[in-house]
């Protein structure tokens, strides 16, 4: 069964539909096609980020709910959208000055209205749980829609309202990375960072960067292949206990008597002059 996911905002999760429409009937789909779909909430525009077999994890009873779209969005459909856009400026000014009066300890990131204009949703961030029950009272009769307040992360912002990263270059989240994933300290440990510090590890978000996770798997490819810390390894100058790990390099630091030496390892073996077949250049 082929299925396609559509995401109505950056800040938003993806819904899974039907690669097929109810009011256009043998149209090609594509990954970046706008089409209108129709939610519990009325009718939006989104954009197709995924079309192929349906993920297993959706079950049988699951697949009764997933729904055709409507049509492709068309022209007079994105230049509503782009109009309405003109307004969100004010919407957020005027959500704001709510949160102030009812004293509410939240950052308004974003806000977005659905195509038929009956839904605004506001994106926000805050440091514990908000109970904005009063807020939504007074921005239904404020604006006469249906409202949705929805709490973001950091990470989330930065997507939304992101630039440029240290490297000079767009933000990945903002540019490309769909999926933002979870990065952990493990990665500096692994990659052999932990002399950079946090600073310099941390994006804009305030989190560890997205590219940390890139490569992680080429590292532990390589880590396989090498001792672990705390080993220890017979060389010719005596027992070394193994106290540092080079990924990139394929060596081990070694502490024998004291003092820390670092070696070659490959192929499984730790390289030493005379013992080797000079692959690794060390004894040259």
């Amino acid at each position: 069964m082929k299925v396609v996911k559509v995401q109505f905002h950056s800040a938003d999760k993806e819904y899974f539909f039907l690669p097929e429409f109810t009011q256009a009937n043998g149209q090609q789909i594509k990954v970046g096609d706008k089409v209108v779909v129709e939610t519990e909430l009325g009718q939006d525009v989104g954009q197709i980020t995924y079309f192929g077999d349906k993920p297993k994890d959706i079950s049988d009873e699951d697949d009764l709910a997933i729904k055709s779209m409507l049509r492709h969005a068309s022209s007079d459909d994105l230049t509503s959208l782009a109009e309405v856009e003109k307004n969100y400026k004010q919407y957020l000014k005027d959500c704001q000055n709510l949160c102030n009066k009812h004293d509410l300890n939240m950052k308004l990131v974003s806000v977005y209205q659905s195509l038929d204009g009956a839904r605004l949703t506001f994106y926000f961030t805050a440091g514990a749980r908000v109970d904005f029950r009063d807020l939504v009272k007074d921005l239904i009769q404020k604006f006469h829609k249906k409202i949705r307040l929805q709490q973001i992360g950091v990470r989330d912002e930065a997507k939304i309202d992101g630039d440029y990263g240290p490297c000079g270059l767009r933000l990945c989240c903002k540019a490309w990375l769909k999926s933002l994933g979870n990065v952990n300290s493990d990665y500096i440990r692994d990659q052999d960072l932990m002399h950079r510090g946090n600073e310099r590890l941390s994006g804009v978000c305030g989190r560890l960067k997205c590219c940390l996770r890139y490569e992680e798997e080429a590292y532990k490819y390589s880590l396989d292949k090498l001792p672990k810390v705390g080993d220890e390894i017979k060389t010719k100058a005596g027992i070394g206990r193994v106290v540092a790990v080079h990924a990139l390099k394929q060596t081990v630091g070694l502490k024998i008597d004291g003092a820390v030496v670092e070696y070659p390892y490959l192929e499984g073996k730790l390289c030493q002059q005379g013992t080797c077949d000079g692959k690794c250049g060390s004894c040259k």
